[in-house]
């Protein structure tokens, strides 16, 4: 059966409708599924990032304190009350300048008694150079007096027993012939040829001649054993004077050199108390700051206590002095291959976050630092710029900036994965799918590595895979 049109479409205008609403909806079904479901091509463009070339530099972060170039705490030599302290903290000094002064009122009375010794040992030294070269003149003098006298002596003595020999001869000769006449006439008396007075006469001729003898063989022997004991006298003399004049040649050195020793002995002891009269006035030892003041006026400072960090009255050091600034970094071991020296670096402090301080590496520790089981090194800056804005012990961060690496081909560090112990990234294939591709990788900076070789200027590398990729197959 058969029913007309009209029947049917009791409302034609609602159909109509209603096929043109589902038009519109099929429509924008598929002009959605089309821009929310992008085509391969736009799924790669949306994944990969080309491998470029670009300008590297390499940089290495760490932190680091503010520390003085040289530091030191100012102490006396010697325990001591302190009397004056010229300088305040913060001061700026002058290497050498006074600093404080220690009591010294018992060193300056010490030292008037040590130059009085030293002038008096002066004294006696001066005076025995005077003294003992005239008494070794005055032993020279007697010696040659005696040595005159030995040699006129024996000069003397072969005239005077010659004198006396040529008395006894002629004494001998008067004898013998008195006696030969005395012989002569005694013959003649009993003959009766001569008279009793004759002979008489004759007799005492001989008697005479004997008595002349006798006085002559006196006088020569008086003559030799006179002069030979006067001989050994003057050479006995001439001896003596010798040992006089050798023993106060050597005396006069012993003395001269013993005063001379007493001499340089009060001369040290004076120098000896000069330096510790000096050492109380405390002097800077370089140009620096006075950073800590450790003791007051009056306090008693001794080298043999701790210091503390307020004023006392007892402590080892008087202030603290400090000169310059740099930066002491502790570098990761990991890193510390690529700093050298003279390097440079940037330097922010927590206390200036907004401004750059320049510095540069001037000493790397050679031996490491191990500190909660991490291995550092002590990295040592110069600072360039900011010396009189920064301060000693203000933490900062350093980063240290390398070598530049120009033409360097990079990928993000996020496209770089591992698979199988092979390092690579994802490239995409013929069917524009993820297909891992072994590379070199050079140096790593944070969110960019440099690679090596594997891949060429442009060529695009996933940085992210798409949902249907098999993760297991990849480990990043």
């Amino acid at each position: 059966m058969e029913f007309p049109l009209q029947g049917k479409l009791k409302n034609p205008l609602l159909w109509i409708l209603g096929i043109m609403t589902g038009g519109i909806l099929v429509v924008g079904l598929m002009t959605y599924r089309m821009v929310e479901t992008p085509s391969s091509e736009q799924l790669v463009e949306q994944l990969t990032v080309p491998a470029t070339k670009e300008t590297l530099a390499a940089e290495i972060e760490a932190s680091g304190t503010v520390e003085p170039i040289e530091s030191v705490n100012i102490s006396p030599k010697n325990p001591g009350r302190l009397v004056q302290l010229r300088v305040t903290q913060g001061m700026r000094v002058k290497k050498g300048q006074i600093l404080a002064v220690m009591e010294n009122f018992e060193i300056q009375a010490q030292g008037y008694q040590a130059q009085a010794k030293f002038k008096q040992a002066l004294a006696q030294l001066k005076e025995a150079q005077l003294r003992i070269p005239g008494e070794i003149a005055q032993a020279k003098t007697r010696l040659a007096q005696a040595q005159a006298s030995l040699k006129q002596a024996q000069a003397k003595l072969p005239k005077d027993i010659k004198q006396a020999q040529a008395q006894l001869q002629a004494a001998e000769a008067r004898f013998q012939l008195a006696q030969a006449r005395i012989q002569r006439n005694g013959a003649l008396l009993k003959e009766g040829a001569v008279t009793q007075d004759e002979y008489d006469a004759v007799l005492n001729d001989f008697r005479t001649a004997l008595a002349t003898g006798m006085e002559a063989q006196q006088r020569f022997e008086q003559a030799k054993t006179t002069s030979f004991p006067e001989i050994d006298r003057l050479k006995a003399a001439v001896a003596e004077a010798q040992v006089q004049l050798e023993q106060r040649q050597k005396t006069a050195e012993i003395e001269l050199a013993q005063l001379q020793a007493a001499a340089e002995a009060a001369r040290a002891e004076l120098e000896r108390i000069k330096i510790q009269y000096q050492d109380t006035f405390i002097r800077a030892p370089f140009d620096g700051v006075v950073t800590q003041k450790y003791a007051t006026v009056g306090a008693f400072v001794t080298p043999t206590t701790s210091a503390s960090a307020t004023a006392s009255a007892t402590s080892a050091s008087i202030l603290a002095l400090a000169n310059g600034l740099e930066v002491v970094a502790k570098v990761p071991e990991v890193d510390i291959g690529q700093l050298q020296l003279g390097q440079p670096a940037r330097i922010v402090a927590d206390a200036y976050p907004d401004k750059v301080f320049q510095g540069q590496v001037v000493k790397i520790a050679p031996e490491a630092v191990v500190e909660q089981n991490v291995t550092s090194f002590e990295v040592t800056v110069r600072i360039l710029t900011g010396q009189e804005t920064l301060r000693s012990k203000m933490n900062v961060d350093v980063d240290f900036v390398g070598r530049q690496l120009s033409n360097a081909l990079v990928v993000p560090t996020v496209a770089i994965v591992t698979q199988e112990g092979q390092t690579g990234v994802m490239v995409p294939d013929e069917n524009q799918k993820p297909m891992f591709k072994p590379v070199t990788i050079g140096l790593v900076l944070n969110d960019k590595t440099q690679i090596l070789n594997g891949l060429t200027p442009g060529e695009r590398v996933f940085v992210d895979l798409p949902e249907n990729k098999d993760q297991k197959e990849i480990e990043k």
